[in-house]
């Protein structure tokens, strides 16, 4: 089994049950508010698309943005594991391990492990997120399997592997706490930190301290941020 896949899963888990409530795997939240992680992965694969000067109407000399690409695929990848967790708990398949074990065992995952991917054309790159969006309209049963090999290849045509897309899982995970825990829900919390998203702030920091642990990148992330909210 791959340790990187089952820490990834554990981690959204303890994220959804923090955000969510235990019940989450029900599809409903601690507030009993409806949860549709299908909903999540297709709008997200939206804004994915929005990283390319698609238009042809607007902006037509729009270069691609690959870093905000590539922080987008690790954000359907929370959803997507989400989704894979509440369907083998609906469908009595088994719990996370058993999820770990499947991906582990799949086919695809050789396509991201120990390679050096590098970026393909833009207009496949949209196709294949346009083939993640299907799997999640579909009216029909998850097809799992095909779910997360469509998301992989996503993955290696995006210029990621196993170990960066771990280690920026790792560290949106890890923005996710901060977000829950300075005001998120409420509307309090800043998201544009001097002119940059936060997630564009964790990323470079995660990049320059590549060393860091997760508690330690969190610490970052406050020193950073409370930095900014005392020269508001």
């Amino acid at each position: 089994m791959n340790s990187q896949i089952l820490l990834m899963l554990q981690l959204q888990n303890q994220l959804n049950n923090a955000t969510n409530g235990e019940e989450w795997v029900k599809g409903v939240t601690k507030n009993n508010k409806k949860i549709n992680w299908r909903r999540c992965i297709y709008m997200e694969c939206a804004e994915m698309i929005d990283s390319f000067g698609w238009k042809h109407w607007k902006n037509i000399e729009q270069e691609p943005d690959w870093d905000n690409l590539q922080i987008e695929v690790v954000d359907v990848w929370h959803f997507i594991m989400s989704l894979l967790i509440e369907e083998y708990y609906r469908d009595m398949q088994g719990g996370i391990e058993d999820i770990a074990s499947d991906i582990s065992e799949s086919s695809a995952l050789s396509l991201i492990e120990n390679v050096d991917n590098g970026f393909t054309s833009e207009e496949v790159v949209m196709q294949k997120i346009e083939d993640l969006m299907r799997h999640a309209l579909s009216k029909e049963k998850l097809d799992k399997e095909g779910l997360v090999n469509d998301f992989f290849e996503l993955t290696a045509m995006s210029g990621l592997n196993l170990d960066t897309l771990y280690r920026l899982y790792v560290g949106k995970n890890i923005l996710n706490q901060f977000r829950q825990d300075n005001g998120y829900k409420d509307g309090s919390y800043i998201k544009i930190w001097d002119g940059d998203e936060d997630n564009v702030v964790m990323k470079r920091i995660w990049e320059e301290h590549k060393s860091l642990k997760p508690d330690e990148l969190y610490k970052e992330l406050a020193k950073a941020y409370f930095s900014l909210n005392k020269s508001l």
